[in-house]
């Protein structure tokens, strides 16, 4: 089932084309893969669909959201849309998380503004999303500061704020890129997990066709602000219609990234 649909999305900011008539759909309980070269306009498409743009941005095209045309909300009604509806976790979780704020508050904070519940309520729901994403000792965990959890525990963490309002589709924007194989592994099963068990729609934004191959359900190609091919995972990659594909998989060593596979993701995190 379609949860959000991209179509024709073009981007001009200050009289530059920086997205070219990107059409994409995202489906619950799949992950749609963005891959492409660094300034390839992936990024952008993500802030386009949560309406974070840079200020004087131009844009045409078409985002639907439950039948809600995303481009056309106030400020206000995109404000009260985002983190409750569609949410976003970004590459570095050290910029994303507050380093004064124990990781408690700020996931209660975010929970009691957006869902009006009281302090009892909001810290089991804590609990809960933290257990969920596989932080050890949660109860704990909400009196630790951020500093306190690893790369890629802090990166878990911001994937539960991401969650706590029960969002229908997420945009994960290179959450893998800052951690090491074994640590990257293991945020890419929790993603795959989460979009399985929760009916996520995922749109994940890298730059590694080897993450790509690992969770992906389709995978789409971009350049220059267009997306050039658009497919299911394993015809993308055995079989690449588009010559830019076909250019990025031969200038790989050897497989793909070296992750194929949710199964070699599996293989990494229990090493």
């Amino acid at each position: 089932m379609t949860v959000l649909d991209i179509a024709g999305l073009t981007v001009r900011i200050r009289g530059t084309e920086i997205l070219r008539g990107v059409d994409l759909s995202l489906e619950a309980g799949r992950i749609q893969g963005l891959a492409g070269e660094s300034g390839s306009g992936k990024t952008m498409t993500g802030l386009a669909v949560m309406g974070l743009l840079p200020a004087g941005a131009v844009v045409d095209g078409s985002i639907t959201y439950g039948g809600r045309e995303l481009l056309a909300l106030s400020a206000r009604q995109h404000n009260a849309l985002r983190g409750t509806e569609i949410a976003m976790v970004f590459q570095d979780p050290s910029t994303s998380l507050h380093p004064m704020l124990a990781v408690g508050a700020q996931l209660t904070d975010h929970l009691r503004h957006h869902q009006r519940i009281g302090r009892a309520s909001a810290r089991q729901r804590a609990v809960d999303l933290l257990g969920r994403v596989r932080i050890p000792d949660p109860a704990g965990a909400l009196r630790r500061f951020p500093h306190e959890f690893s790369g890629g525990q802090r990166q878990r963490i911001a994937i539960a704020i991401a969650l706590a309002c029960s969002p229908k589709v997420l945009i994960a924007d290179e959450p893998t890129t800052a951690l090491d194989v074994t640590v990257q592994a293991g945020v890419l099963h929790l993603l795959r997990d989460l979009a399985a068990d929760l009916g996520l729609a995922v749109l994940l934004v890298t730059h590694d066709l080897g993450v790509m191959s690992a969770v992906a359900d389709r995978v789409a190609v971009m350049r220059h602000g267009e997306v050039v091919e658009n497919g299911e995972r394993h015809q993308v990659f055995t079989a690449p219609a588009h010559p830019y594909t076909a250019s990025l998989l031969a200038s790989l060593p050897g497989a793909v990234g070296g992750v194929q596979t949710l199964d070699d993701v599996r293989a990494l995190e229990g090493s």
